[in-house]
């Protein structure tokens, strides 16, 4: 894809006819970079992972926020879980599960064309489709749902610019749990079809946490992308993978970017070493 492309691409991430230059924010107050934490029933991979994720970032430039859950050894590792980030196309998850979640309580599947919709959003990250879904559902519906699951920490962007949600990482983390796992809130079906629409985006897409997962993992992802006139771009990678005798969700945003490749690059250094860490326990 051309970086003009990638450009356009992204002009409409906010929602049809917005100006990015029109939305400057305040920069926030400078603190001391924040460590990564992880926590094992492992207690040598939790050390590993430590090290090798502050390694991966030590040279980035950037606000780098980081997610890891991995079922089967009970690992954590976060880093500004609690930062809040423009969600850009990153929210496309949260608005299927919306609609899955609505249609459930009133006890009906999709229509042909909701599924249409929500098919080109995630899968090619089409912003006409996600707009389209997201005026239908409604800050009330979007709202329930954010309460429904416990992302508590979420705030839907307001005036239709859906990529201008709120998010951290600590609610994606939630998110991609109750993707991948039983419970209350999703049924079992919508949780199969948000994986495989995950597992279907289109290879262009493909970026980000993925890098470096290990042949024969099952591998569901969605990214976001947006560039904005205060901390340049925002770039942002959700993934689950299953097989290797691992079970595990990963979130990385980041912002303060100078280039969409270089928030990739730095997304995928993460993935790269959380990948091959869990493989190797």
């Amino acid at each position: 894809m051309t970086h003009r492309r990638r450009r356009g691409l992204v002009a409409t991430a906010l929602g049809t006819g917005f100006l990015i230059a029109g939305v400057a924010g305040a920069a926030p107050a400078s603190a001391a970079a924040p460590a990564v934490s992880c926590t094992s029933a492992k207690a040598a991979l939790a050390t590993k992972l430590k090290k090798d994720i502050t390694a991966a970032i030590a040279n980035r430039t950037g606000t780098i926020a980081v997610g890891l859950y991995d079922r089967s050894t009970k690992t954590t590792c976060t880093l500004r879980s609690t930062t809040h980030y423009d969600s850009a196309s990153t929210v496309k998850v949260t608005v299927l599960a919306t609609l899955l979640w609505d249609a459930k309580k009133h006890n009906r599947y999709l229509t042909t064309t909701e599924q249409s919709l929500a098919k080109a959003m995630i899968t090619r990250s089409d912003n006409a489709a996600t707009s389209t879904l997201w005026k239908q559902l409604g800050l009330t519906k979007i709202k329930g749902f954010l309460t429904a699951a416990g992302m508590t920490q979420t705030t839907p962007g307001a005036n239709n610019y859906w990529g201008l949600t709120q998010i951290d990482v600590h609610d994606e983390q939630k998110l991609l749990a109750l993707v991948t796992a039983k419970n209350t809130v999703l049924s079992d079906n919508s949780r199969a079809y948000i994986l495989k629409l995950m597992g279907q985006v289109i290879s262009s897409q493909r970026w980000g946490t993925p890098y470096g997962a290990p042949s024969g993992v099952s591998v569901h992802v969605k990214n976001g992308w947006l560039q904005r006139a205060t901390h340049g771009w925002r770039v942002h990678s959700l993934g689950t993978f299953t097989g290797g005798g691992h079970d595990y969700q990963m979130t990385v945003l980041t912002q303060d970017n100078s280039t969409m490749s270089y928030g990739i690059n730095t997304i995928q250094a993460v993935a790269k070493v959380i990948h091959k860490d869990l493989a190797a326990s």
